[in-house]
């Protein structure tokens, strides 16, 4: 198991799993303090053994040995929004790419489009990846690429 230091600074004292700041000095009995959540993140064991990263003790608690869930942001108007953690699993396997929300607007989808890649940049940062917006439907379809 890495220190909870080094873990720390990778992951830019961010949780993973809630994406809000963790306190380094926070007590790691505490339900915000940091913690390591070396839970596999891919239903593929070879492909994500031995991923350490930080999280707040309470989302690494709640999570537990189930599959995580990262939540799209309550700001966002998206409707139909893929999960987070199986599409970036299926997109770093497969390449390619998804149709991960749609948008009732072009400034909802750009909205999201942002949100989605500053968010993935920090959750799966090794991964390279872009949003496209189509129209489509009377709607607009946001689109995850892997690059």
């Amino acid at each position: 198991m890495s220190d909870l230091n080094d873990v720390g600074e990778r992951d830019g004292w961010r949780c993973w799993l809630c994406d809000e700041p963790v306190d380094p000095d926070a007590s790691v009995n505490a339900d915000r303090g940091p913690s390591v959540d070396s839970g596999l993140v891919s239903k593929d064991k070879k492909a994500k053994a031995g991923v350490e990263r930080l999280a707040h003790r309470s989302c690494n608690t709640r999570k537990g040995k189930i599959a995580p869930v990262v939540p799209w942001g309550s700001e966002l108007f998206v409707v139909d929004p893929a999960p987070i953690v199986a599409t970036v699993d299926r997109l770093a396997r497969k390449g390619g790419q998804e149709v991960v929300a749609r948008c009732p607007s072009k400034d909802d989808a750009d909205q999201a489009a942002d949100w989605l890649i500053d968010r993935l940049s920090r959750f799966a940062p090794e991964l390279s990846l872009t949003t496209k917006i189509e129209p489509g439907g009377g709607q607009f379809l946001l689109i995850l690429r892997a690059a």
